[in-house]
C-alpha cells in the first residue's frame, strides 16, 4: 500500500494522504483528514479501510498517529454543502484539513478527487491503493462517527448514532415522520423529492 508513496519519499519528498467521510449520508458533515506518514513507513493495515468495523477504525487511529508527522482535520457542515454542493464542500473540507496540517508537504494524495493548484495524485481507490490515504480515510470516519453520535442526542427521532446519516431504511422513514432536521442535507434529490414524505406505512 505504499507503492505510490516510495516513489516520492525516495525523491525526499513528503507525502500528505487526503480523504472524506460523508459524502453519501443525507445529513451532517463532510469530514476531511490529511496524514503526513513517516517517510519509508511499513504498510500496518491489512484490508481495505472501508471494511474495518467501528471499534477496528477506533483502534487504529494511535498508531496512526504514532507513524505520523502531521494529521490535520476539518468539518464542513450541511449548510454549507446545501450551498456550494457536495463536490465543492469535499474540496473546501480537504484544503482546510491540508491547512490544519501545519506542516510542510510536496505531494498530495488523494482518492480520486482532484484538488486544483496542488501536485496532486488522484488515485482510484486511493484509500486501497495508499496507506497515506486510508490513514486519512479511517480518521475521518472515526470523527465523523463521532459527530453524528453526538448529534444523536439533539435530534433523537431519527437515529443518527446507528446509521450515521446514510439513507437506510429506518433513516427514510423517520424524516417521512418527523421531516428533515436542521442537519439535513436539503439540496440532497432524496430529501427534495416529494416521494421521500410519502406516507412510512408500506
Amino acid at each position: 500500500m505504499t507503492e505510490h508513496e516510495e516513489r516520492f519519499w525516495k525523491e525526499g519528498l513528503l507525502v500528505a494522504g487526503v480523504d472524506e467521510a460523508g459524502r453519501g449520508p443525507l445529513a451532517g458533515p463532510v469530514v476531511a483528514c490529511a496524514v503526513i506518514l513517516r517517510p519509508f513507513t511499513k504498510p500496518f493495515l491489512d484490508r481495505d479501510s472501508k471494511k474495518l468495523t467501528p471499534k477496528q477504525r477506533e483502534d487504529l487511529v494511535d498508531l496512526i498517529k504514532q507513524n505520523s508527522l502531521a494529521i490535520g482535520t476539518a468539518v464542513v457542515d450541511s449548510a454549507l454543502i446545501d450551498r456550494v454542493n457536495i463536490l465543492q464542500a469535499t474540496k473546501i473540507a480537504m484544503r482546510r484539513a491540508l491547512e490544519d496540517l501545519k506542516h510542510p508537504f510536496d505531494v498530495v494524495i488523494t482518492d480520486y478527487v482532484k484538488l486544483e493548484g496542488i501536485n496532486c495524485l488522484p488515485l482510484v481507490k486511493g484509500d486501497e491503493r495508499s496507506l497515506s490515504c486510508a490513514c486519512a480515510s479511517i480518521i475521518a470516519k472515526v470523527l465523523r462517527d463521532k459527530i453524528m453520535e453526538h448529534f444523536d442526542k439533539f435530534f433523537p427521532g431519527y437515529e443518527f448514532s446507528k446509521h450515521k446519516g446514510y439513507p437506510t431504511r429506518k433513516h427514510r422513514v423517520a424524516i417521512a415522520k418527523n421531516g428533515p432536521s436542521e442537519i439535513h442535507r436539503k439540496s440532497f434529490s432524496l430529501l427534495r423529492e416529494q416521494s421521500l414524505f410519502r406516507t412510512h406505512q408500506r
